[in-house]
């Protein structure tokens, strides 16, 4: 982390101080005049780009509450801009501090908190040394400003809070409602005894608290008012024993050591106050709100956008690092597979080799072998068995006790190869005996099924027919389709009756058909 410096400006002297990672080192001391000045533009020779924060503990502060119309973006700065123009002569030194929005009579209104330093003259000559000097100055803070940090690591969250802590400048005092400075007040202080001193924090409690009330600010009945008072060190009895809690305010008392520890200050100069607190949150956690100009600030909005550019820059390698590594992981992994993939294809060809070299001597060649094999197992993929066939035609029997078979023929082939019959084949079957014959799925189980009719007239032709049509429509079904019926007789369209049925009655025979079904095999 980028070392910060931090001027702690107060109306009689300036202190320079730098933060490191443990605390706070004390780097020089100013005086408020031309003399001092010089001293400090001197000590900034060697600073050109560092990092710098102006911490002013003035008593001339001005707090000003309005409200603004609830607007965002550059509407809103515009109206704060005119605002503080009204409010103040000098803007260089000036911020407006949002307190949340309020409910109007017809709108929605923005509490704004306009605050500025009564004399802005005094801290100019020193921002103009840190400009010349090349220095990149983060901002202008009061200790107002620095409070509601203060209090949130000091664990107080009341919504409404009064912090005093004596310091270098005088007695401070800070009052933060609902973790916002709404006031800010400086009293000059004189070396005196502990008793003194903690008799006057809580005369100067009491007197702000009523000022409070005055302006508002406070409601008169609104109970208690939670007063954090930072004790120098080891006089934490005596404050104790000063500031008795009452109506009006209830104090509690906190050592300096303590609270350095809360805002993780480790190491701090000698005869170091409760400003150090401050000033250690100036250097670690700044508020957003402060007192300089975007012009004041641009080295330091221009080194934060470098800053960016170059994280971004760095988590953009970063990613494409981690992604290449991820990459290379899966190249390293696909190499391995294949380096083993390629060692059990070198075994097993090895075993293969092995295992032919047993084979006995053929006349013919291991490709040869391997075709033969492949043919063996086609042919048996396309072998059926008749038991399926025979089934079914038999179960159609049993409901045609008056059908007597006399053949039944079972084969495999394709349907072109079924003999033309006295009656043609159905559409279906006609469609898939012109299949192309290199179709793996063109073989068919064939089943001719030969017999005679008894137990009807011979001469009763219509009864013959609706039987062996009857029969034959029974034989269709799991997968069987008609492809030929060969009737006893028929009749043609011009209206002639061929066939052997006059035949049969004349020798005493029972007419006799041919059916002929097939199945798709698998």
């Amino acid at each position: 982390m980028a070392a910060r410096h931090i001027l702690y400006f107060t109306a009689s002297e300036h202190f320079l101080y730098r933060s490191t990672f443990a605390g706070l080192e004390l780097e020089g001391r100013f005086a408020a005049d031309d003399n001092g000045l010089a001293e400090f533009q001197a000590a900034l020779a060697d600073k050109a780009g560092a990092l710098f924060a102006v911490l002013a503990d003035l008593a001339g502060e001005d707090f000003h509450e309005e409200q603004i119309p609830l607007v965002r973006g550059g509407d809103r700065e515009a109206v704060l801009a005119r605002r503080l123009a009204q409010r103040y002569r000098d803007t260089r030194l000036a911020a407006a501090l949002s307190l949340g929005s309020v409910a109007a009579a017809e709108r929605r209104n923005e509490r704004v908190l306009l605050a500025s330093f009564t004399n802005t003259q005094q801290l100019v000559p020193w921002l103009d040394a840190l400009e010349a000097a090349g220095a990149r100055l983060s901002g202008v803070y009061s200790v107002p400003l620095l409070a509601p940090g203060l209090a949130a690591a000091l664990g107080a969250r009341e919504p409404r809070l009064l912090i005093v802590s004596p310091q270098r400048a005088g007695l401070r005092q800070c009052y933060v409602e609902n973790g916002r400075i709404r006031f800010g007040r400086l009293e000059a202080t004189v070396d005196t005894t502990p008793a003194a001193l903690a008799d006057f924090v809580r005369t100067e409690s009491h007197r702000l608290h009523q000022y409070l009330v005055t302006l508002r600010a406070l409601p008169r009945d609104g109970g208690p008012v939670r007063v954090l008072v930072i004790a120098p060190p080891g006089q934490r009895a005596a404050f104790e024993a000063a500031l008795v809690s009452d109506t009006g305010l209830f104090f509690r008392t906190i050592d300096f050591a303590d609270a350095a520890r809360a805002v993780k200050l480790h190491r701090m100069p000698a005869e170091a106050q409760a400003e150090t607190l401050f000033v250690q949150l100036a250097a670690r956690r700044p508020p957003r709100e402060q007192f300089a100009s975007r012009d004041d600030r641009r080295r330091y909005l221009v080194w934060q956008l470098q800053r960016g550019i170059v994280a971004a820059g760095a988590a953009g390698f970063l990613a494409c690092a981690l992604f290449s590594g991820s990459r290379w992981v899966d190249v390293v992994n696909t190499r391995s597979q294949a380096a083993e993939q390629a060692a059990n294809a070198q075994n097993a060809a090895q075993q293969y080799e092995r295992i032919t070299a047993t084979f006995p001597v053929t006349d013919t060649t291991t490709e040869n072998l391997k075709v033969t094999v492949v043919e063996f197992r086609r042919i048996a993929e396309r072998t059926s068995s008749p038991e399926r066939a025979f089934r079914h035609v038999a179960g159609v029997l049993d409901r045609y006790p008056q059908f007597e078979l006399d053949s039944l023929r079972w084969n495999v082939g394709k349907l072109g190869e079924v003999r033309d019959g006295a009656t043609a084949p159905p559409p279906a079957a006609a469609a898939a005996a012109n299949a192309k014959p290199d179709d793996r799925s063109d073989l068919y189980v064939l089943v001719e099924v030969a017999g005679r009719v008894n137990a009807t007239q011979r001469n009763d032709y219509r009864a013959i027919t609706g039987q062996v049509q009857s029969f034959a429509s029974a034989l269709v079904g799991e997968g069987y389709q008609l492809v030929r019926t060969q009737l006893p007789f028929d009749v043609t369209s011009e209206g002639t009756l061929s066939g052997d049925i006059g035949t049969a009655a004349e020798s005493n025979e029972a007419p006799r058909f041919t059916i002929t079904i097939a199945r798709r095999l698998p």
